[in-house]
């Protein structure tokens, strides 16, 4: 053992800069997603939007 080190693989921490970049563009990935989310949800789980749409109308036209 040279040197006293323990065998295997010893990756260096990443710096402070990269680690805020990385939260940052973690933070607004999940701020995007979420606003989107709000946005378009209802559509993406099925409601499109024209349930009922006619109720009350009687003719049909729109």
């Amino acid at each position: 053992m040279a040197g006293g080190h323990a065998p295997g693989f010893h990756p260096h921490l990443p710096g402070a800069g990269y680690n805020f970049l990385a939260k940052a563009l973690g933070a607004s990935m999940w701020f995007f997603i979420f606003y989107r989310a709000r946005k378009d949800g209802a559509k993406l789980l099925g409601d499109h939007g024209f349930h009922g749409h006619d109720e009350g109308h009687g003719n049909g036209h729109h």
